[in-house]
């Protein structure tokens, strides 16, 4: 019989087209490789296509997963082009359902609903009644064509949003929306829009703050938003929910992340414990 995981990963796991090949992507495996980096029993419920070959860089941080048999995994293509980047879905996995979930999970204290195709049920979110529950927004704002051509969707529901205690998205994300940053604000008790470089703005009931990030050589910064939520709700666990050593601490490890490449970016157990040790002289 399973027990429930400290941290549990709701979301697809992707296949991302590179031109280094076909590499495992999505949240959950960013997320899985900071959780684990500090020291935390991990669950992922996901789905992919059978045999799937990509999920073999996913187990090993995961003390435990279930994948939910698909057709296909959900695969993205990036193509850049002279007025920005152009996102292609090629493949999508099967939906994620309240009925998916192990029973025994349902006690898990750190829930993260992490979708990317609008995979996940957002009914999933009343069924954690004693866990802080995040959510990671920039797969609920996702539709895409017939081409598979990505495209921003609206998404705001506040009756999901009552059972959903921290919010995180970018800037980028709401771009043809800005004014869903002030409804977020307005709707969840802890709203994080990050914005790059610039650090972000915590909401705390609706009150904003700014934060700042550290100032490093930008490599690549696909996956710094996925390290700083998975860093700031393991932050809030180990700080005995203080925002500000949590935030300090998931902005340190995402500015680290942006100075190395693909999955690559999540910190080492050695970086979260620096890390850490930074931030209690910095609180003291």
């Amino acid at each position: 019989m399973s027990i429930a995981p400290d941290y549990l990963l709701i979301g697809h796991a992707t296949a991302d087209l590179t031109p280094n090949g076909r590499l495992l992507g999505g949240t959950v495996s960013y997320a899985a490789r900071v959780v684990k980096s500090f020291g935390l029993t991990t669950g992922i419920l996901t789905s992919a296509a059978a045999g799937e070959p990509l999920l073999a860089d996913l187990t090993p941080y995961a003390d435990q997963i279930v994948v939910l048999p698909a057709s296909d995994t959900s695969t993205f293509e990036n193509i850049y082009e002279p007025t920005g980047r152009v996102q292609y879905l090629r493949g999508v996995a099967a939906k994620i359902t309240v009925d998916d979930i192990p029973v025994s999970w349902l006690d898990a204290p750190l829930v993260h609903l992490a979708p990317l195709t609008d995979e996940v049920d957002p009914n999933i979110a009343h069924r954690f009644s004693n866990a802080t529950v995040m959510l990671t927004l920039q797969g609920w704002l996702r539709r895409w064509d017939a081409d598979g051509r990505v495209r921003f969707k609206r998404w705001f529901d506040p009756a999901v949003l009552e059972s959903i205690q921290i919010v995180v998205f970018s800037e980028e994300d709401i771009a043809e929306s800005p004014e869903l940053e002030s409804e977020f604000a307005s709707a969840v008790r802890h709203l994080f829009v990050t914005r790059a470089e610039k650090g972000g703005t915590y909401y705390h009931n609706g009150q904003p703050t700014n934060y700042t990030t550290p100032q490093v050589e930008l490599v690549h910064p696909t996956g710094a938003g996925d390290v700083f939520a998975a860093g700031l709700l393991c932050g809030l666990h180990i700080f005995n929910n203080d925002v500000s050593a949590a935030v300090n601490l998931a902005a340190h490890l995402a500015a680290t992340s942006v100075t190395r490449f693909g999955l690559d970016s999540a910190p080492t157990a050695a970086e979260v414990t620096q890390a850490i040790a930074e931030v209690r002289g910095e609180h003291r």
